[in-house]
């Protein structure tokens, strides 16, 4: 799947590039590291949900494309080079004429790496042109000779690198071009060419898997994410217009008006849609599906629901529950509530307990009271699957 072009907004400015072409026998295993099973998943599905909506390029090796297509439906992909440096610099290449102002750089087999630290990445491109976040090494330092201490190393000034390391895209791109050799990093490949990098401070959790062991920390630290909860609430409203029935929650309801909208004026699922996006911290349905798009004229409503529970799906997470409030005097609701409720269930891919659907009036009060039109207000839960 190609990448689309950059735009100027924040977001899609942005390209990620995921180093996932090596083949990690230290780990152990019997497959690259970056294709082992980490808490029922590839690690590599871990490491590019972390990454949310940013585009993402995976640089793999030329044996993994059956793997990758199977693991990371609809990423794009590259065959990588003959080592890390040469796999980056195929990446950038590729992507040189799409129009991204920055690139951040990652391990594969850093799948915990989070949205704070991501963000905290992007933010330090605003004043310079390279960052790579890094701890401080704080142990006690030795030289050795097999078994055998041989002398001692000052710590001050050392740091554990980590990734993602974040760049101007052009700076990085001409300091790949020129460099032609292998690099322990980008960061190496960036100083090389005379760029400043701004250390960031990194996390402990951002560990890269190495060593057997490593597989057993991670996934102890996702274990203690799993009770992550979110929640999300949405509200709707839709004004009727002339027609013979409106749409809610999936179900064709008959009514003497028909409800006004840019889409099939779904009230209750668009409600919906918008607490599934507020839980995750993504914004609303206009934010994924402009108003001014035309080719979202008329659109079933079912789309912007199934795109918003993949999203959540994609970030590890499941729905626990929702629960969904109509608020009209008329159409009468209650006949149709057991179907809405299964329809929604249909669409999300839940069991039908996991989805409530009700219905109010407001009194004769208001713009539902008047029959103007139909109000809806959703919540829903979100938990780590």
């Amino acid at each position: 799947m190609p990448l689309p072009p950059a735009s100027p907004d924040s977001r899609s400015d942005t390209l990620v590039i995921i180093v996932a072409a090596g083949r990690g026998a230290r780990a152990g295993g019997g497959l690259p590291k970056q294709w082992r099973n980490l808490s029922g998943k590839p690690v590599i599905a871990h490491t590019v949900a972390a990454f949310g909506l940013l585009p993402v390029l995976v640089v793999i090796h030329p044996d993994d494309h059956a793997r990758a297509k199977a693991a990371l439906p609809g990423v794009t992909l590259i065959e990588g080079g003959d080592s890390r440096a040469a796999s980056v610099r195929n990446a950038l290449e590729a992507v040189a004429d799409k129009g991204y102002a920055r690139v951040l750089i990652h391990d594969g087999a850093r799948p915990l790496v989070s949205a704070a630290l991501i963000g905290r990445m992007r933010a330090a491109l605003d004043r310079s042109p390279a960052a790579a976040p890094a701890l401080a090494v704080t142990d006690a330092l030795w030289r050795g000779d097999g078994d055998r201490v041989t002398g001692t190393q000052s710590r001050d000034g050392l740091y554990r690198a980590q990734t993602p390391q974040a760049f101007h895209f052009t700076a990085i791109l001409a300091a790949h071009r020129s460099h032609g050799a292998e690099a322990a990093d980008d960061v190496e490949v960036a100083r090389a060419a005379g760029l400043d990098v701004t250390i960031v401070e990194g996390e402990e959790d951002n560990l890269k898997l190495t060593f057997p062991g490593d597989f057993a920390r991670a996934e102890a630290i996702l274990k203690g994410r799993d009770m992550n909860i979110r929640m999300g609430n949405g509200y709707d409203v839709h004004a009727f217009t002339e027609g013979d029935h409106v749409w809610l929650c999936g179900v064709k309801v008959p009514h003497g008006r028909a409800l006004l909208g840019h889409s099939d004026a779904d009230v209750g699922m668009h409600a919906l849609t918008d607490a599934i996006y507020g839980a995750l911290a993504q914004g609303d349905i206009g934010r994924h599906f402009p108003p001014s798009d035309p080719q979202w004229k008329g659109a079933a409503s079912h789309i912007f629901l199934t795109h918003a529970i993949g999203l959540a799906r994609s970030q590890g997470y499941e729905l626990m529950n929702c629960d969904i409030t109509l608020v009209c005097e008329r159409p009468k609701i209650g006949p149709y509530a057991l179907d809405m409720q299964a329809e929604l269930a249909r669409i999300m891919g839940v069991d039908a307990t996991r989805v409530s659907v009700k219905a109010t009036t407001s009194e004769r009060l208001g713009f539902t009271g008047r029959e103007e039109g139909i109000a809806a207000l959703a919540t829903a839960v979100l938990g780590r699957s």
